[in-house]
């Protein structure tokens, strides 16, 4: 690879061709602010439109200041990034910035975890000198997204997130000037648009113009009624990441302690959703057995490749841009809706409690589940199964307001018996855990046989999209892994074109899966972050002494006693759904917004 010379700060760097002056600067320990840069080195993705100008650098010989971010280094290039000019035409742009936005920091959302806010401190600003008229824009809320475009600064990450890594498509530029603004097509809703709500668009926002929608204050209110009996369940995920809003390594294990916070923030029941991705395996995997034994048999009829259906971002992108294969996802439920089934049903028989006095709540490593747990199939007779889902920064939040102190809670364990889980559920967390979970007990129900190994390493990695043959007793089964929409539609356009050799293809929205779940302590794009939490995953899969989901015994007792048998009639009713084509609702809803 061709490298070059450049002099950064009168230091001298050599650095391969086609770097930036910002890589550069970084390659040579020196910090150079940025707002709209936003750069995914797992995915070779960069977001570098040199919008905001607060990267501004002074290279010898050139005029005008360059945007570090948008600018290549060239051989001989000398740079300046910290001299007067320098700093002064950064605190002018900032200030300029600042003076369109609004100033509620104190209730903002992002308040304390804002790159706007830091910069503005970290650069000593106290006072502006330029004051004027104020864009302002409606507010617009969804079932998980809540847009708040008045603190917008047009850095764009959203929309590379969006149109780039996800090809989602429900965000983008409109208007110009002083009405510019990021927004769905036609200005329409999020809710009416094709997002999918992964969040992924709110983890690289730089403030607080994109959120979560919180419901915290909800849930407080419930854990105070008498009257209610509030549960609670948490996904593999969190357990992963939820330490490092207090402060520890990522990858840090945290049940234990996040098991004992929950109960001391006054949850009836601690459960593990972990129990609900043993129940999923149970019937997703049944259901994936069905299919490949017709298959064999010759039934030409029987759908494959078979899709995981555990993420319900993939599954409203599915819905959006390929109804025309509603048939080929699995039609079992998610882990969370699972477990509210479950325990609205079995479970509250057990203890007494009617249906609408059980409170479900989940703490979700995504933003897509608070979407989830609203959708009208999920619910009986206008109760839900699932009542509401926090993400990991709302429980890090709710633990730190209830004055806990997390760390010096001594680690206790999940009640029974939906807090026994198994290794394979815990996987279920990381991108090629759920299909390595499924392959598990598969394997020894097609074969008879028990499994050698029960890791297979060949489902595992981070690469964006991995194929692996399972040898099933001389069977070759093909299976397919993507993370990351935009990785998944290419599996999904070769299905569309017959092109697919897969038998089974495992799909999850976030970049590395649930642990890079939109709702998860902010990554900034880190790999190694998300690769540390993997980890994290794969060492509590290897501790648990029962690591394959048709071994648990509270799954066995399950079906011994309320459900049957996979796929039974009842597990149809409870832990089944079906998929709908959103691609009209979406042509419906732009039709409606042209006319007005």
């Amino acid at each position: 690879m061709e490298t070059i010379k450049v002099t950064i700060d009168n230091k001298q760097i050599e650095v391969p061709a086609g770097t930036t002056i910002l890589e550069a600067a970084r390659k040579a320990g020196i910090k150079i602010p940025t707002l709209c840069h936003l750069k995914l080195d797992d995915m070779n993705i960069e977001n570098r439109p040199g919008g905001c100008r607060v990267c501004v650098v002074e290279v010898a010989g050139r005029r005008n200041l360059a945007p570090s971010c948008a600018t290549e280094c060239t051989d001989g290039m000398v740079i300046n990034s910290h001299n007067i000019r320098v700093l002064n035409a950064r605190k002018t742009v900032l200030e300029l910035i600042l003076s369109d936005h609004p100033f509620d920091c104190l209730v903002c959302a992002k308040n304390g975890k804002c790159d706007l806010q830091a910069l503005a401190q970290e650069m000593g600003i106290r006072k502006l000198h330029y004051t004027g008229e104020q864009s302002h824009y409606r507010e617009d809320t969804s079932p998980s997204i809540i847009r708040e475009m008045d603190k917008c600064i047009m850095c764009r990450r959203c929309e590379t997130m969006c149109n780039t890594v996800q090809t989602v498509g429900a965000l983008s530029a409109v208007n110009r000037g002083f009405m510019a603004v990021v927004a769905p097509a036609f200005e329409m809703n999020l809710e009416q648009s094709p997002c999918t709500y992964c969040g992924q668009c709110v983890a690289v926002c730089p403030t607080g113009a994109l959120t979560e929608v919180d419901h915290t204050n909800a849930v407080i209110r419930l854990l105070a009624d008498p009257r209610k009996t509030v549960i609670v369940q948490t996904a593999p995920a969190v357990r992963a990441a939820l330490g490092e809003e207090f402060g520890l390594e990522p990858g840090t294990l945290v049940t234990g302690k996040m098991v004992a916070a929950l109960r001391q923030l006054g949850f009836k029941y601690v459960f593990d959703t972990d129990f609900a991705a043993d129940l999923t395996i149970m019937e997703e995997g049944t259901e994936l057995l069905d299919r490949l034994t017709r298959f064999l048999n010759g039934d030409k009829s029987v759908k494959l490749p078979i899709l995981t259906s555990c993420c319900p971002a993939w599954v409203n992108f599915f819905e959006h841009h390929f109804p025309d294969m509603k048939e080929i996802p699995s039609t079992a439920r998610s882990p969370q809706q699972m477990f509210g089934a479950i325990a609205k049903t079995y479970f509250a028989e057990k203890i007494g409690v009617k249906r609408e006095d059980l409170v479900v709540v989940s703490i979700m490593p995504c933003l897509a589940k608070k979407y989830e747990c609203q959708r009208e199939e999920f619910s009986t007779e206008g109760n839900p199964d699932v009542d509401y889902a926090l993400s990991t920064r709302e429980l890090a939040n709710l633990i730190r307001q209830s004055n806990i102190d997390f760390l010096a809670l001594p680690d206790e364990e999940f009640d029974l018996p939906l807090g026994e889980s198994t290794g394979a559920a815990v996987i279920f967390g990381t991108t090629g855990g759920v299909i390595e979970a499924a392959v598990r007990t598969a394997y020894e129900l097609y074969t008879g046989k028990k499994l050698p190994p029960i890791t297979f390493n060949e489902l595992r990695g981070m690469e964006n999209i991995r194929s692996a043959s399972i040898d099933f007793n001389g069977t070759p089964i093909n299976i397919g892994i993507a993370h990351g929409l935009g990785n998944a539609r290419k599996l999904l356009e070769e299905i569309r074109a017959g092109k697919s050799q897969y038998h089974a293809i495992e799909i999850m929205a976030c970049p590395g899966g649930c642990i890079g779940g939109g709702g998860q302590p902010l990554h900034h794009g880190d790999s190694s972050i998300l690769k540390a939490r993997q980890k994290a995953i794969y060492e509590e899969d290897a501790r648990k002494p029962i690591r394959k989901s048709h071994e648990n015994p509270a799954i066995i007792e399950l079906y011994k006693e309320f459900l049957g048998k996979p796929l039974s009639d009842k597990s149809h009713h409870l832990l089944h759904t079906h998929y709908f084509d959103k691609s009209q609702r979406y042509i419906i809803k732009t039709e409606e917004s042209e006319a007005r």
